[in-house]
């Protein structure tokens, strides 16, 4: 398993009814000053209509909650992703590369907002044991096991995420592991990432949910 570093510089872009690009650059409690489609920045209060389809639902100093078409996502001031519905009616969610390229993303596991560092050489989604505390995870009534890192053998525990959710991607029973030490941050591995379809372009990565 690897881990590599990253840095988030990003911003966020939903796509509803009407395609619209929403960037959060100002976050306060019950507040949330957005720029939707390169305008003026702009200050909504909660439960204000954002655009046609998006609406802003909660806001405090650490993130805000939109609802497109009924599906909410909860994001932090400087994250991105873009979300569509494939012509197809599959569901799908493009991605933005850091910097660094190097894909780190919003998104919820059992109902807590998450960030998380897309890695395809991670085999299973793997959460610090400090990230599993505040999301309620149980994780020492896993089964132990041993992960081969860059420093060697850790021990980790296995455990069954009830929701990963990624945009408007959302996957029930994920199997997980859970690393007390030599994990800085949730990895988005594989048993997420192998029940979608990817594809790059460029700095942009796409991911399907496969049915």
């Amino acid at each position: 398993m690897r881990f590599p570093v990253s840095a988030a510089g990003l911003l966020l872009a939903v796509s509803a009814v009407h395609a619209a690009d929403i960037s959060v650059v100002g976050l306060f409690p019950n507040k949330a000053v957005l720029v939707v489609d390169g305008g003026a920045p702009k200050t909504y209060s909660v439960g204000a209509t954002i655009t046609e389809g998006i609406r802003l639902v909660s806001a405090s100093e650490s993130s805000a909650t939109i609802e497109t078409n009924g599906k909410r996502q909860a994001i932090a001031i400087g994250d991105h992703v873009s979300r569509s519905g494939a012509s197809n009616g599959r569901v799908s969610v493009t991605l933005q590369a850091d910097g660094r390229g190097h894909f780190v993303v919003p998104g919820q596991i059992n109902g807590g907002t998450v960030r998380m560092l897309l890695d395809t050489g991670a085999t299973m989604v793997a959460i610090p044991a400090s990230d599993a505390t505040r999301l309620g995870i149980d994780y020492r009534k896993g089964r132990v096991t041993y992960l081969n890192t860059a420093n060697g053998a850790v021990p980790a525990y296995a455990v069954k995420l009830n929701t990963v959710k990624v945009g408007d991607i959302e996957l029930n029973q994920v199997d997980a592991v859970v690393q007390e030490q030599g994990l800085p941050f949730i990895l988005l591995g594989m048993t997420f990432l192998n029940r979608t379809e990817m594809h790059r372009d460029g700095e942009q990565m796409v991911l399907t949910k496969r049915f």
